[in-house]
């Protein structure tokens, strides 16, 4: 079985640590995108939030960018299933590791838990958030 390990994670404290010993996997930098942070009306929200998920959506930028992210993590998944690895780690970081990588984080894990037979493991870092789906 394969495991997918995805993490949402600030810049500011360095990059997640591969803990599988495989020392490889996708780092996804979302800072080209719109900044939710930037407004007070969302600084104490995260992407886990309907106000950001809207921004974010409404904004559509990040959309795009998960488009293409969704394209190539979807390749690199069917190659690992029929070759028999057993695990890939992805992340995604941003400024803070609170908006726009805590949603791409989220949009990924539901992406691939809705097409393919796989365990993810979801971890909001900066959030200190955990998930097994």
């Amino acid at each position: 079985m394969l495991l997918v390990t995805i993490y949402s994670f600030s810049y500011k404290r360095g990059l997640p640590v591969d803990e599988s010993g495989n020392g490889g996997g996708y780092i996804f930098d979302c800072r080209s995108t719109h900044n939710p942070g930037k407004y007070e009306e969302y600084k104490q929200l995260t992407g886990l939030d309907q106000p950001v998920i809207d921004f974010l959506e409404k904004d559509g930028e990040i959309l795009f960018f998960l488009q293409h992210v969704d394209a190539l993590i979807d390749h690199h998944v069917e190659r690992f299933l029929e070759r028999g690895f057993t695990h890939l780690q992805v992340s995604f970081g941003c400024t803070g590791g609170q908006h726009r990588s805590v949603y791409c984080a989220e949009h990924l894990a539901k992406h691939l838990k809705d097409k393919y037979d796989v365990q993810i493991e979801l971890n909001h870092r900066e959030r200190g958030i955990e998930k097994r789906l």
